[in-house]
């Protein structure tokens, strides 16, 4: 049987079009929001296609010291170009780009998350120093 933590794939995401990609200042300063951009095939563009798409990203905060993560907040793409027509027939396309805003007290970890209806699921993270 597998277990969850064996089904989180991770790569460069320079040379991997699925990884989240989570941009963010090195530093902050306590109390400031925090504003982070996450997005999926940055560098290598992503099918988003009715049959091949980025379905959803979540983003969390760990702070340092701490056991577990802090959901920050989830994003999900919805359209595809699948209409009653067929397969890609819709104008409507979503890219799997977005931000978020959060303020801690606290150093930590930004740990994102992301899932290809093809290949699964994909994660990233990214070290802060607040000040």
């Amino acid at each position: 049987m597998s277990e969850f933590k064996d089904l989180l794939q991770s790569a460069d995401w320079k040379t991997e079009k699925h990884v989240p990609v989570i941009e963010a200042p090195a530093k902050t300063k306590k109390g400031e929001m925090l504003k982070v951009a996450l997005s999926v095939g940055r560098e290598i563009a992503h099918p988003n296609t009715t049959e091949h798409h980025i379905r959803w990203i979540t983003l969390y905060f760990l702070p340092d010291g701490e056991k577990f993560p802090c959901q920050v907040a989830r994003f999900e793409f919805t359209s595809h170009g699948e209409s009653v027509q067929g397969p890609n027939t819709s104008t409507i396309f979503t890219h799997p780009e977005v931000t978020a805003s959060l303020k801690t007290e606290k150093s930590g970890q930004l740990l994102a998350a992301s899932y290809c209806n093809i290949h699964g699921l994909w994660q990233n993270s990214v070290k802060i120093t607040v000040e």
